[in-house]
């Protein structure tokens, strides 16, 4: 039994040196530990804090729109940086949103550069989908208005003219235009557009001064919609099926279309005849 306790009191001895040792082990790993994060931290703050991590010129920011590089006076006006200024404080964010409130960019994402320091931009553009003719309220009343020009995309957004050709200089601009302010078509214009962009009939103008009557310039003459409404797809659908009739008819002898009902089309002749049919193939 001496034997056995003897040999019990001395493993038991041992296991607690053993644990010691492990425990020296675990506490000099973790001050390695903090002492390598430690290091490693101050090494990153020193090296952000260098001189050669700060935005000098505007040639230091790249902006693209798709595969093509903006020029550095289309970037100057496009972005409000002070310079010089560290990489580091540069807050990719803000920027992203300033540059969204820009009246042709609809996304932007920005990220910094660290070889060579500097900024990459990557901006989604708005593409017009039509040119607007607004008329300016202080010349309403006078013989020769006054028009503002600008662009609509499909979502509605209106660009300014001057702002979308000095980024895009060499694009062409939209065939279809739209005529009146914007609050007498915003509200429908996306259903308008997406009907009028998907009918076989080519729509030149659309005319929206009238808020009782909403007129489309087309290929088959002038069209007379009425009042702007949830009707507004099947009275392009109509139209389409009534393009046989400039086949049977002069458009220059025909004055409008009137689909205000679209279930019963109009044609208003120049000589004052009507021809009506509720089956507009027919026509």
């Amino acid at each position: 039994m001496a034997g056995i306790i003897s040999v019990s009191h001395t493993d038991l001895a041992q296991r607690r040196k053993k644990l010691r040792r492990q425990r020296q082990m675990r506490i000099i790993q973790a001050i390695w530990r903090t002492f390598a994060i430690t290091s490693l931290a101050l090494g990153l703050l020193w090296v952000a804090v260098q001189p050669v991590w700060v935005l000098k010129s505007p040639k230091q920011v790249v902006i693209k729109s798709g595969n093509q590089s903006l020029s550095d006076e289309t970037t100057q006006s496009l972005l409000v940086l002070s310079y010089p200024q560290s990489l580091w404080r540069i807050e990719p964010a803000a920027i992203a949103n300033s540059l969204k409130k820009q009246p042709t960019i609809a996304q932007a994402i920005v990220r910094r550069r660290l070889f060579p320091p500097g900024l990459n931009i990557e901006i989604q553009e708005r593409v017009p989908v039509a040119v607007t003719q607004t008329p300016s309220g202080q010349n309403q009343g006078a013989g020769n208005k006054k028009v503002t020009i600008g662009l609509l995309d499909a979502s509605g957004a209106w660009m300014p003219l001057e702002k979308y050709t000095s980024l895009n200089p060499t694009k062409k601009l939209p065939n279809l235009r739209v005529i009146g302010l914007p609050k007498q078509y915003c509200l429908y214009w996306t259903q308008l557009h997406q009907a009028v962009s998907q009918s076989p009939v080519k729509v030149i103008e659309i005319d929206c001064q009238n808020p009782a009557n909403l007129i489309l310039k087309t290929e088959l003459g002038n069209v007379h919609l009425g009042v702007p409404g949830p009707q507004l797809s099947e009275q392009i659908k109509v139209l389409a099926q009534m393009r046989p009739l400039a086949a049977k008819v002069n458009s220059g002898q025909i004055e409008y279309i009137d689909l205000k009902n679209p279930e019963i089309p109009l044609v208003q002749m120049n000589q004052k005849q009507k021809l009506t049919s509720k089956t507009p193939k027919n026509i």
